[in-house]
């Protein structure tokens, strides 16, 4: 059996205003909702677990009814960082579970549903996948960072774009690799799922993403969104 671990932590502060950005509206319906919509959309068997502060639980489940929402799912708590969230979602999957689990930021309601099946499918022989996209703009590394904040005091160089891609979720694992995995010591360079394992000896396979994949950050990103639910 197949999981998804979709965590929703965020507290909408670089979009300024008091609404968790998850719970934002896009084409007249809150962002957290597309989100598990499209993994039902992906397969109709998929275990859904959703990953939310327990401070929001109650106005998530007042959105449920207000927008008749009826997605199965299991919920818990978040926890002080990602790691711990998904150690959380992680629980609710049974200890002799065998299959794949991926993990999802709740606010990244775009990824195409054959994206979602390359990352599960390749996951099941190669055991760890993310999916990446291509760096389009020139990119350059910061070398000497000064006391003062102003960019023209920074010296930095222009790194090959090809050297790079830029990560995206859903990260999909192994079932067991994933739990042992996050049964390590927090660490503060776990910056997503695939660090976790990384960190634990597996090799990450990369796989193509969806550039629409886009995660709902600032007020612009709302835009974009905009226009991607009107296509």
């Amino acid at each position: 059996m197949d999981y998804i671990i979709i965590v929703a932590g965020g507290k909408g502060l670089r979009m300024g205003g008091d609404i968790p950005k998850q719970f934002l509206l896009i084409g007249g319906r809150p962002v957290l909702m597309r989100t598990l919509e499209r993994f039902r959309e992906y397969s109709p068997t998929l275990q859904i677990i959703l990953v939310l502060p327990k401070d929001q639980q109650n106005y998530w489940l007042q959105l449920c009814k207000e927008y008749d929402f009826k997605i199965d799912y299991q919920m818990t708590d978040g926890g002080e960082t990602r790691f711990h969230s998904v150690q959380h979602g992680l629980a609710l999957i049974p200890d002799d579970a065998q299959g794949v689990v991926g993990v999802h930021d709740g606010v990244r309601p775009f990824p195409s549903t054959e994206v979602i099946h390359n990352c599960y499918e390749t996951a099941r022989e190669k055991k760890a996948v993310i999916p990446v996209i291509a760096v389009v703009e020139t990119v350059r590394k910061l070398v000497s960072i000064g006391t003062i904040s102003s960019l023209d005091t920074i010296l930095s160089k222009t790194v090959p774009r090809n050297d790079y891609r830029l990560v995206q979720t859903p990260q999909c694992f192994d079932i067991q690799l994933l739990k042992a995995a996050n049964r390590q010591p927090y660490n503060d360079n776990f910056t997503d799922d695939a660090s976790v394992v990384e960190n634990y000896g597996q090799d990450i396979t990369l796989v193509e993403g969806n550039r629409e994949n886009i995660k709902i950050t600032t007020p612009y990103d709302i835009v974009i969104a905009e226009a991607l639910v009107q296509d």
